[in-house]
């Protein structure tokens, strides 16, 4: 009797600490956020967007701004005043414009004293000027290209714009400034719309919706961190991006919890020990998944632009801590709310789920069917599709790189039209300081090069100031830079259009360094998530489709439709790492079903249609999520986010409504026991003709 008493006690108390633990998960993630928060509010102060923070570690262009940085006064500021009037300019327009200019002079310590440059056609004159004088901070220079700006004067058809480099990195700070409220609140308002729809609760939406909100917040402060113990650098693209994967990836794992959640709780009276089965059900499938997609963004530390390299490990914390809340956070809360909070809509213990007609199974029947004519249709698509990256638009050029046009943008115009004879910023040569006067010769003496001045001296360097004869990022200037790169020995050649060189030709290189390393990557973890060979193979050559083939849809549409006039460089690095780290996600979910089903006894045809059946519409509501919060960046104001953002939405919903739903679910019925080849899996058991006779049945059923 002792002994009864003693087991029972002990069964009660353990059954006590299992009810306590949705409390003790939430507890913790109180103090977890309570320390986070302090720094996730601090993420702000270390974004940078200057030109170094995106540049190749080690190019020609990145030396000049460094050594720019140890000059006195640090990186310089370049602008370019410029005055315009339609029909011609006054002569008081004339005394106008020096008046104002002979002001900013005497009122900052500029590199030289400016003078005006008239244009031949008379409609316009402009005053290029320089200064070190702002400092290294970006506040400082902010605020001395607003003080110039507000001193230029204009009005009574005088137009005055203040552009430059300096006058562009001021604005385009102002723009990437200007995302993070907006960026959030669409983010937010998209997601929840979807939740509403997909779970049809009044309540069931927010809870996943808030949980991502605390993942972008543990988040943020995960990459201050690694900012301030590693140097990792924070841009405002891949804070945005970070954003997005938080609560884009953090709602397709709630997805697939939920519903899991839902049908266990049909099986089980108690909430906690539905969402236990739920756990061990959809949880291995869910941590592969965002551990293969961590895995795949990783790899592009391996790359050497510095905005690329940040990106990898700061978008990874963000899926790993979407994965985080998602797997702890979440699951306590929906235990600690019961049933109810699936109003109304409540799963009743017991209660038979109502057995329809699924779209998804009629999809899979079709891939059933005719495996193979499914197989070689959709290949031909992409194939098709994939055409259409000759299509891309050229090289982005600065002035394109915005898709409203802000005042920087306005003066390079007027400029363009105004001097066609000539470039209107500068080109910078950094060269030691005991051969400065030779090679101050030298570069004048270089064809294409129409002048040329020394600016200032400081720690064994020498600053010239470079002026082309050909137009702005023209073939010509770009000519004129790579002369000066190749006739000048020991010295460095930086400015906009050779710090723009130098991207382009680092994202060729990164592409073919790190989209080998992606592939192997997650192939080497699909093999031993899936124990199979030919499954990873047939996964990572379907994402690698979904990718040219949106590229090729990009061709077709970014600059007829979106008017984008130029295909950032970075572009097909990045889609390729994100279209093959979350394309591969949904692979994840479906053949894990498909292997569940196999290990249960079914047979090939069996198991991938009901895995189809299954997990379908989980998998189309999380590539609608994901997509749309991808869709997002299409309204930022910058063009490398709206490409970004409409390749990799355009991916997904490839990827989820073609790829998965007919490609995969047709290879998987032809290929049979053989797609687990060389596992145990693929070994034909002695009644396979049965199971294909069953298969045949089942399809004949459907």
């Amino acid at each position: 009797m002792g002994a009864e008493t003693d087991v029972s006690g002990t069964r009660l108390r353990r059954a006590g600490a299992r009810r306590g633990l949705p409390w003790l998960v939430v507890a913790l993630w109180v103090v977890l956020l309570a320390v986070a928060a302090p720094f996730a509010g601090k993420l702000g102060d270390v974004q940078s967007d200057r030109a170094v923070d995106y540049l190749p570690t080690n190019a020609d262009s990145t030396q000049v701004a460094k050594i720019q940085d140890t000059l006195p006064g640090g990186e310089s500021t370049d602008l370019v005043i410029v005055y315009h009037r339609d029909g011609g300019l006054t002569a008081a327009d004339r005394a106008t414009a020096d008046e104002r200019v002979a002001a900013i002079a005497r009122e900052h310590p500029l590199s030289a004293r400016p003078e005006g440059i008239g244009s031949k056609d008379g409609t316009t004159v402009m005053y290029p000027l320089s200064t070190t004088g702002p400092g290294q901070d970006d506040e400082a220079r902010t605020a001395f290209v607003k003080d110039v700006r507000d001193s230029v004067g204009g009005g009574g058809g005088l137009q005055v714009r203040v552009g430059g480099p300096g006058a562009m990195n001021t604005d385009s700070m102002e723009v990437y400034g200007s995302l993070d409220g907006p960026l959030l609140y669409t983010t937010v308002a998209v997601v929840a719309i979807l939740l509403i729809l997909i779970y049809r609760s009044p309540f069931l939406w927010l809870v996943p919706l808030v949980v991502a909100g605390l993942a972008d917040l543990l988040s943020m402060a995960v990459v201050y961190g690694l900012h301030q113990g590693f140097g990792t650098t924070v841009s405002s693209q891949s804070a945005a991006v970070m954003t997005i994967l938080v609560f884009g990836a953090g709602t397709d794992y709630a997805l697939l919890l939920v519903a899991r959640y839902r049908e266990e709780l049909t099986r089980r009276a108690l909430p906690l020990d539905a969402m236990t089965a739920a756990l061990r059900g959809c949880g291995p499938a869910v941590v592969a998944s965002s551990g293969t997609v961590a895995a795949g963004l990783l790899c592009l530390l391996a790359a050497d632009l510095n905005s690329s390299r940040g990106m990898g490990p700061i978008a990874a914390v963000g899926v790993l801590s979407a994965l985080l809340a998602m797997t702890t956070l979440l699951p306590a809360v929906l235990v600690l709310l019961g049933r109810r909070v699936f109003w109304p809509l409540v799963p009743a213990y017991g209660q038979e789920p109502r057995e329809r007609r699924s779209v998804f199974a009629a999809m899979g029947g079709v891939a059933g069917r005719r495996p193979v004519a499914v197989l070689v249709t959709g290949g031909v698509a992409l194939g098709a599709l994939a055409l259409g990256m000759f299509s891309l638009p050229g090289e982005l050029k600065l002035e394109d790189s915005f898709t409203s046009r802000p005042e920087s943008i306005v003066a390079m115009e007027t400029l363009a039209t105004a001097y066609p004879e000539r470039s209107s910023q500068p080109v910078t040569v950094i060269t030691p300081t005991g051969r400065a006067d030779e090679t101050l010769a030298e570069v004048r003496g270089i064809r294409g090069v129409a002048g040329a001045e020394r600016v200032r001296d400081g720690g064994g360097w020498t600053e010239l100031a470079v002026t082309a004869q050909d137009l702005p990022e023209s073939a010509g200037e770009r000519a004129t830079v790579q002369a000066l790169r190749d006739g000048l020995d020991g010295s460095h050649v930086g400015g906009p259009t050779a710090q723009q060189m130098d991207l382009e030709k680092t994202n060729s290189r990164d592409l073919r360094a790190v989209v080998p390393l992606v592939v192997v990557a997650v192939l080497l973890i699909l093999i031993v998530l899936l124990r199979s060979l030919v499954a990873p193979l047939l996964l990572v050559a379907a994402v690698v489709a979904v990718w040219a083939a949106s590229l090729g849809i990009a061709g077709l549409v970014l600059e007829p439709v979106l008017g984008a006039k130029g295909t950032d460089p970075g572009l097909p690095l990045l889609s390729f790492v994100f279209l093959v780290a979350l394309g591969v996600d949904y692979g994840i979910f479906l053949m894990h079903r498909v292997r569940e089903e196999t290990l249960a006894g079914a047979g090939p045809t069996d198991a991938a249609l009901t895995a189809l059946r299954t997990t379908g519409g989980v998998i189309a509501s999380a590539g609608l999520v994901l997509a749309a919060t991808f869709s997002v960046l299409m309204n930022m104001p910058m063009t490398n986010l709206l490409e970004l953002g409409f390749v990799v939405a355009v991916g997904v919903l490839l990827d989820t409504f073609l790829v998965r739903t007919y490609l995969v679910t047709s290879a998987a019925v032809a290929l049979g026991r053989r797609i687990w080849w060389p596992g145990a899996l693929s070994r034909r058991p002695q009644d396979e003709d049965q199971s294909r006779e069953d298969g045949a049945e089942l399809l004949a059923r459907r």
